[in-house]
């Protein structure tokens, strides 16, 4: 394939760049401290069309690709919006996505708008807390009563529900020991959160954590929660594939921010060890500090190709989990070892909220284990890609 971006994702990548341009990093820092979302980016984005890249045309959107959309998240962690990537991750990824490729026409019509423009947000529940990687144990259970299902159940690490207008909520319409085979028995059902918790059927409560705290992060509870079958998004029973193309574009996107938050860190670190005097000569100067930075940017490098590959096969309807697992693989690993070499970089100076280098260490370090541990993917491949026997 031709790895050099098609005309689409470099117009992506400037327009996103020069909104990134006026947020810096003490932005980010300082909606960091103040956990509190970023809806001076979110705004800028969403009226340059910049959220609404793969709603189609019809909708309102711009009719792009997973390739544009990962270009796009790429490119706001690269201006330091690292816990930023979640803008990305939850309505455009889960919410504009899925709705575009598996949504009825009814559905597509009555969200799509709004996710185009921007003013209506997504996030998804599926993690739970005895099923995180091992998915096919979620015990969320949605029963049929008339015209309606009753979900009860209970979710963890749901991020974004605090500022979502809907959800796309992962249930068992089938119990996992009655399902055969296995994957059989999924349904998903898109809620509407804000009704929900007015009626008070949807209980959540936001979990304190080390970093990415422009976008909270919550325990859910649902209790008696009554959703249309209309808003069901695919078929009852038979929403496993439509959760596989649910956490592809999770990986891509995280691979994504991986690889931007990698591109932020080294500029941070570069720029210090060019400016930064020791011993009568730049510490830039010193193989020491010189070679890791250099083997960072190749990884880097080779860490975005595999994105991209990823979303251009996502975007042909090619088969691409392994593509998927690798991108996000090296993307969350290229990202952490960027701010941690940035961390060694600064030195002592590193701990000091006055750069952005604990930020970036914090945020970074989660995506070795969000949205799959690395531990799983590595087992993936082994199993799936070199077919080794299975250790689970």
């Amino acid at each position: 394939m031709d790895f050099t971006l098609p005309e689409t994702a470099l117009a992506v990548r400037e327009g996103v760049r020069a909104i990134g341009a006026r947020y810096d990093h003490a932005y980010w820092s300082r909606l960091e401290e103040e956990h509190r979302f970023p809806w001076e980016v979110w705004k800028d984005l969403a009226e340059g069309g910049w959220i609404g890249l793969t709603v189609p045309e019809e909708y309102g959107g711009g009719g792009q690709g997973m390739l544009e959309l990962a270009v796009a998240c790429e490119t706001l962690a690269a201006s330091g919006g690292t816990g930023g990537i979640f803008l990305y991750v939850l309505t455009p990824g889960f919410g504009a996505t899925t709705l575009a490729r598996h949504g009825s026409e009814e559905q597509k019509k009555r969200l799509l708008p709004g996710l185009a423009s921007g003013g209506t947000q997504f996030c998804m529940a599926l993690t739970e807390p005895d099923a995180g990687s091992d998915a096919l144990r979620i015990r969320t259970r949605a029963v049929r009563d008339g015209g309606d299902f009753v979900i009860n159940g209970q979710k963890i690490w749901i991020s974004g529900l605090e500022n979502a207008d809907w959800m796309i909520a992962i249930t068992r319409t089938v119990p996992a020991a009655e399902a055969k085979p296995r994957t059989s028995g999924f349904t998903l059902f898109l809620v509407d959160v804000k009704e929900a918790v007015a009626a008070g059927t949807l209980q959540y409560t936001p979990i304190p954590k080390l970093g990415s705290n422009v976008v909270t992060s919550s325990q859910v509870f649902f209790d008696d929660l009554r959703v249309p079958a209309e808003n069901v998004l695919g078929e009852v029973d038979g929403g496993f594939s439509v959760l596989w193309d649910v956490l592809n574009p999770e990986r891509i996107l995280a691979a994504a921010g991986g690889v931007g938050t990698a591109d932020a860190a080294l500029d941070v670190a570069v720029r210090y060890a060019k400016e930064r005097q020791v011993f009568g000569r730049p510490i830039g100067a010193n193989q020491g500090i010189q070679f890791p930075l250099a083997q960072i940017k190749a990884k880097t490098e080779l860490g975005r190709l595999m994105t991209y590959k990823a979303a251009w096969l996502f975007d042909r309807g090619l088969p691409c989990h392994a593509e998927t697992n690798i991108a996000k693989l090296t993307g969350a690993q290229v990202g952490w070892e960027a701010a941690n070499q940035a961390f060694q970089t600064f030195g002592g100076m590193a701990y000091s909220k006055e750069y952005p280098v604990e930020r970036l260490f914090r945020d970074s370090r989660i995506a070795r284990n969000i949205p799959v541990a690395e531990e799983l993917v590595l087992a993936h491949l082994g199993t799936q890609v070199l077919g080794l026997p299975r250790s689970y």
